[in-house]
């Protein structure tokens, strides 16, 4: 699963790298959890172009909207997704981008969990593949809610995890985003692994596994590691 992720870019290169045309109110994030406001980027509705707008994580469907019971569906798997009563229509009709520099995925050992950090190599942003739904709780603040699309691990995740986030680079991006593109199999292709040598990941500390910490010491290696 993708429980947490890390956006840290600066907002200008944020707004070049999705094609939006202003930069959007966005503070650095190291460390991104579920059922909190979130930057998601998506196709103008009725028109053309690219905005972004803030999300819930945490899809909300129309099914669970008058009981709101069971935990937030933060995560979609791919190979599923288009048969799932929660996801098949925003999988055909409301797919967003989520911004990100990197996502932590935790390896469960003797001592406790470990947490990694994954990034693209060359440290640029990506977006995470998302569903979202145009309903969110009232005065939450936010203008609907939304879900990242996961997959199967390519062999660097699958060394930590057995799942991993489908991780999406520029050129997808507007295939992703085509509103005229509904059909789940041409989507298909674009939902697989990002290859591993794209990737680079690093072991992070503890400070990451409290959600009320969002700063740079959720980047900081474990205490071993360091050196200083």
């Amino acid at each position: 699963m993708c429980g947490r992720y890390s956006l840290t870019t600066p907002a200008e290169l944020i707004a070049e790298a999705f094609g939006l045309d202003a930069p959007p109110q966005l503070a650095p994030r190291y460390n991104v959890a579920p059922t909190q406001p979130i930057l998601a980027v998506r196709t103008v509705p009725g028109g053309s172009g690219r905005e972004g707008v803030e999300l819930r994580w945490g899809l909300i469907s129309k099914a669970s909207r008058e009981t709101l019971v069971g935990p937030p569906l933060i995560n979609a798997r791919a190979e599923t997704a288009a048969e799932r009563p929660a996801f098949r229509h925003a999988l055909r009709v409301r797919r967003c981008l989520v911004p990100a520099d990197g996502f932590y995925e935790w390896q469960r050992a003797g001592t406790g969990p470990r947490a990694f950090h994954f990034t693209l190599r060359d440290g640029a942003p990506f977006g995470l593949a998302g569903v979202w739904e145009p309903w969110a709780p009232p005065d939450t603040g936010v203008v609907g809610s939304c879900a990242v699309l996961t997959t199967a691990p390519n062999p660097l995740v699958g060394e930590i995890h057995d799942r991993m986030p489908v991780m999406l680079l520029p050129e997808a991006f507007s295939r992703w985003l085509d509103p005229e593109l509904t059909d789940p199999e041409a989507l298909a292709p674009l939902l697989a692994a990002l290859p591993a040598e794209r990737m680079a990941v690093r072991e992070v500390g503890r400070a990451v596994n409290d959600v009320r910490r969002d700063g740079p010491e959720c980047l900081e290696p474990p205490r071993e590691l360091r050196l200083f």
